[in-house]
């Protein structure tokens, strides 16, 4: 057995223990080591309250979408004016390490224990009496998701952030390269979308996290049920964007990316390429976030 393997086993050994002497659940952050030896599609939870995290791969892909793909995402400009590219250039994307994901968007559950610890700036966001729990987290800011990842990083004494956009594409298609991630069709039984058209705000809402089936690395609803904060500033297109992984912290930083459409949304919005914005202030019953963490090398 090679040396790897050895401490593989023995930071494997040493995570079971700590489960079993806290009731199941990891109730400390994890050791270098044990972060060393983790593998892909590995999952932690760093406290009993913490998002549960999966360990995404290195590697690379084609960001954007084709220009012939249905529903692809354009801003058409006034007479005269050429038409927005929201979805291009495409572009490859590296990443050379292999980073956490959380495996579900935030709960509310997650969320008021972070307001129960004093973080979260105090925000106990409205659900409009639609239930808290493993409902997804809604109501919050850009800057509300920014304070919960500065709690968590507090908490953990790790590296707990948003997603890059490039980053929430690139979990989201899962080595796969068709509109979403299981095919280029999309049912009902696969999300959380609005199926019928031109009706707005009926009977739709948000269902737990765990719903649905999971993508091929383990991370659960990355289309539908509520859009995502992602780190980075809006930009119409991908002109001069990073191909290493970052955020873009350069554009209109008064507004920020959202990922992965909503359950009020047609289907072409939850496409993995599809893009939008929201105010980085403004809080919507549309919107909510996922966490990242970067692992030692």
């Amino acid at each position: 057995m090679s040396i790897i393997a050895l401490l593989r086993c023995f930071a494997l050994i040493v995570a079971a223990a700590a489960a079993l002497l806290n009731g199941g659940a990891r109730a400390q952050s994890l050791s270098a080591v044990q972060e060393r030896v983790l593998g892909v599609r590995d999952s932690f939870k760093e406290c009993s309250t913490c998002p549960e995290m999966v360990v995404v791969p290195a590697g690379s892909f084609v960001m954007g979408s084709p220009p012939n793909e249905p529903g692809r995402g354009v801003l058409v400009g006034l007479p005269h004016e050429p038409q927005v590219d929201l979805e291009g250039p495409q572009h490859q994307v590296s990443f050379s390490r292999q980073f956490a994901v959380g495996k579900f968007a935030v709960t509310f559950a997650e969320w008021d224990a972070c307001v129960a610890d004093s973080g979260c700036n105090g925000h106990r966001p409205n659900d409009f009496e639609r239930g808290r729990g493993k409902l997804p987290v809604i109501n919050v800011s850009w800057n509300d998701a920014k304070a919960y990842v500065a709690w968590l990083s507090l908490k953990t004494g790790k590296p707990y952030r948003l997603l890059s956009e490039s980053e929430r594409e690139y979990v989201a298609r899962a080595g796969t390269t068709t509109p979403y991630w299981w095919g280029s069709t999309i049912s009902p039984q696969q999300a959380n979308y609005r199926s019928v058209a031109f009706v707005l705000f009926s009977d739709q809402r948000t269902v737990p996290v765990d719903s649905f089936q999971p993508n091929p690395w383990g991370l659960y609803q990355v289309h539908g049920n509520v859009y995502e904060w992602v780190e980075d500033c809006w930009n119409d297109g991908y002109a001069d964007a990073p191909t290493d992984g970052s955020a873009r912290t350069s554009g209109d930083c008064a507004r920020h990316v959202i990922r992965g459409g909503c359950f009020d949304d047609p289907p072409q919005n939850l496409r993995a390429a599809g893009r939008g914005w929201a105010s980085s202030p403004g809080r919507a019953m549309l919107v909510g976030f996922r966490v990242a963490r970067t692992l030692v090398p």
